[in-house]
């Protein structure tokens, strides 16, 4: 009988010392910091971040290609969900659907093409979250679509 071994390499980090990310400011309302965790291991399946929210730090409005899961793991922060009430693609009108309040150790999963914001509430500090985006296909990354909007019925224009 001949068995054969595999070697495999365990990587181990901390999501503190993931390599950090530069953060486009036209997709948040404040500051906000972004740690890339999935640098460390490299999947082909999702890419993991780590994201600080300073206070009232918000995403804009935007939804991703394939899902998304927030683990919330510092303070307390919100998850707003969206529809369109118009069809245009880049100037149109918008509707809240659901307020979703997030707390440390909480866990939510986003549905793909869902127009969402979430990050820190006003009282709250700082809240922070690890972001699980999920490829949309095999081998096909996934993106994120940004719009400019005053997230309460109007879409000004797509981020590009």
């Amino acid at each position: 009988m001949i068995m054969l071994f595999i070697a495999t390499t365990m990587k181990k980090s901390n999501i503190f010392s993931a390599p950090a990310k530069k953060v486009k400011t036209d997709y948040f309302t404040g500051p906000v910091k972004l740690h890339e965790i999935s640098g460390i291991t490299r999947p082909k399946e999702h890419d993991m971040y780590h994201v600080i929210f300073q206070k009232s730090s918000r995403t804009k409005l935007h939804f991703h290609t394939g899902g998304q899961l927030l683990i919330v793991t510092k303070g307390t922060g919100s998850l707003v969900y969206y529809k369109k009430t118009s069809r245009s693609t880049t100037k149109f009108k918008i509707a809240k659907t659901k307020i979703i309040n997030l707390s440390c150790d909480d866990v939510v999963y986003i549905p793909p093409k869902i127009l969402h914001t979430h990050g820190s509430v006003k009282k709250s500090t700082i809240f922070s979250h690890i972001a699980v985006n999920f490829y949309p296909k095999k081998n096909e990354k996934p993106r994120t679509i940004w719009y400019e909007s005053d997230l309460r019925s109007n879409v000004i224009s797509k981020i590009p």
